[in-house]
């Protein structure tokens, strides 16, 4: 869904980190017409996006002109635009150019410092843009793909084979199981081999081609920890930027149908599972800005996000 631009004077400020209310980011292909200055820039390079002095997104006039600008969606009403730094012109190794308005930094970074709408669009800007550069050809006859307008998609100008942004949606679930008489509920976190090694975080996996999130809960917790689980219950999504372009977790809570039962890992993904009293949880726990840690904080809280 997409919003009409609204007249913005170029003397209004960038959106960037602040107190108040949050703003509405909507994310879209079909923004009308070309940038304007005061449209919002989003630039990538590699897996980092450039901030302006003041740490929030610049705007199309503050960057040298281009005409390869994709739209990203709308912040408030005012159009996004994202767009991939120029080969040979990537920022250096501590994200610093002397040509830049700004900073590069990374999007873990920026999520841990804005509002959950900025974290959205800024991963919105990651996923689109390396979807773009990983999908210039066509892979049934090899011809230079082209956009299609208003879509986040590219079709063969050859064969006319259509390729969408597709999605790669992924589950992670909390799982818990009544504590002894008198103690509380217990919470099944696991370590990973892959990936930050030192967190507890969730069961998590991609879903498999012809499965449904739920039964992918089932067939992962069961992979990972042998664990069987009642009917796992959906709590929120959120598309994952850190994990390539179209990553979208699905959250879910369940229980151990057997309340009895210890988790034995598989020693390929995991390296550790244990059940924590969820008034006892590690310090080592996922980030605040990722639903791994708002299905956590549920937990502990016995409140759903």
């Amino acid at each position: 869904m997409t919003t009409a631009p609204v007249p913005v004077p170029d003397a209004e400020p960038v959106p960037a980190p602040a107190t108040g209310p949050e703003p509405l980011f909507l994310p879209g292909a079909g923004v009308p017409g070309p940038p304007e200055p005061h449209h919002l820039a989003l630039v990538v390079a590699d897996r980092r996006l450039l901030l302006d002095a003041d740490g929030g997104f610049p705007r199309i006039r503050d960057l040298p002109a281009r005409s390869d600008w994709v739209p990203l969606g709308t912040l408030d009403g005012i159009p996004a635009w994202g767009g991939a730094q120029p080969d040979g012109e990537e920022p250096t190794a501590d994200g610093a150019r002397t040509d830049e308005p700004g900073r590069w930094t990374g999007w873990p970074a920026l999520a841990a410092e804005v509002s959950a709408p900025l974290a959205a669009l800024a991963g919105r800007a990651l996923q689109v843009i390396t979807w773009r550069r990983s999908h210039r050809w066509c892979g049934a006859c090899r011809a230079e793909l082209a956009e299609v307008p208003g879509e986040p998609a590219r079709r063969c100008p050859d064969c006319g084979r259509y390729v969408p942004m597709q999605l790669s949606p992924a589950v992670l679930v909390a799982v818990t199981r009544p504590g002894p008489a008198g103690r509380p509920d217990e919470l099944l976190l696991v370590r990973h081999s892959y990936g930050p090694t030192e967190l507890w975080a969730l069961v998590a996996g991609f879903v498999e081609a012809g499965e449904t999130l739920e039964a992918a809960v089932h067939r992962e917790v069961g992979e990972e920890v042998g664990l069987t689980l009642t009917e796992p219950v959906y709590f929120g999504s959120q598309p994952w930027a850190m994990s390539g372009p179209g990553v979208l977790l699905t959250g879910f809570t369940a229980t151990s149908a057997d309340p009895t039962a210890e988790p034995v890992v598989d020693g390929r993904e995991l390296v550790a599972a244990r059940w924590f009293p969820l008034d006892a949880l590690p310090a080592e726990l996922p980030p605040a800005y990722s639903i791994s840690r708002w299905l956590i904080d549920a937990a502990r809280a016995g409140a759903r996000r």
